[in-house]
Formats: structure tokens, sequence, C-alpha cells
């Protein structure tokens, strides 16, 4: 009995401490804007940063996007894919525009998840001057 008691504690102690080594990580991703990567390239002095962290189990993608210098107001922003660098491609999911930082979360499908695990997505701030794209930044795992 005493041996089968603490055979059962000691397999709760391993499930404790295993618990949180089993969860998913998050995984970081980071984009670099600027308007020589939109397509075609601007002339534009903006630059940006985006920072995502995205949790496999959830799903669900967090961002940070901070930007400076564009010709005017931001009007529009988005996530686009899947494509490659230099290559256009449509709306994946729209970022909800405000003064620099942007900040924001969205539970992606499944295929949105593949696309950016495989570098497919790009950020794209645009601006009356440059309605197409100011500034642009493909997204990378970091």
């Amino acid at each position: 009995m005493f041996k089968t008691l603490v055979i059962g504690a000691l397999t709760a102690c391993a499930l404790v401490f295993a618990g949180p080594a089993a969860e998913a990580k998050n995984v970081v991703y980071t984009a670099v804007l600027d308007g020589k990567s939109e397509v075609p390239p601007t002339d534009s002095a903006g630059m940006g940063k985006a920072h995502l962290s995205y949790n496999p189990k959830t799903m669900k993608l967090t961002y940070r996007i901070t930007y400076k210098k564009l010709s005017g107001d931001a009007v529009a922003a988005h996530f686009h894919g899947p494509a490659d660098p230099g290559v256009s491609a449509g709306v994946e999911l729209p970022i909800t525009v405000s003064p620099s930082p942007i900040k924001g979360s969205e539970v992606l499908t499944d295929a949105q998840a593949t696309d950016l695990a495989a570098g497919k997505w790009y950020v794209n701030i645009h601006t009356a001057a440059h309605p197409a794209g100011e500034i642009r930044g493909q997204v990378v795992a970091k």
C-alpha cells in the first residue's frame, strides 16, 4: 500500500512539472517596414517595425507595429499574404489604424497560421499619398 501511494505521488508530481513544458511556446516574428520593400517601391522616408507573438495552442496572434516619418497619417494597414518578398497578395487580416504604436490581436485560421510560419505574410501601411501602400515589411520568424 505504501509503495502504491509513493508511486502515485511521484506520478502526480511528474505531471505537474511536465505540464508547462508540454504547453506550446509562443513563436516570435518581426518585420522591418520601409518604402523600398513596397511593390512598386516608394521614395518614402517612412519606416517601421512589427513585433508579433503567435501562440500555436490558442492560435492567437498578438502584434505591435511602430512607424514614423510617413508622408501623412496612416489611413489603412493590413497583413497580406500568401506572398514572397517583392510579390503582392490580398489582405489576410485588416489592422485597425492608430497613431504609432498600433497594437492588436487576432485568432488565426489553420491556413493563415501555415502561411505565417512559412514566411508568406507582409505588413503594409497605407497613406493618402500612397494608397497602395507607403511602407511594407516581410514577416519573418525571429
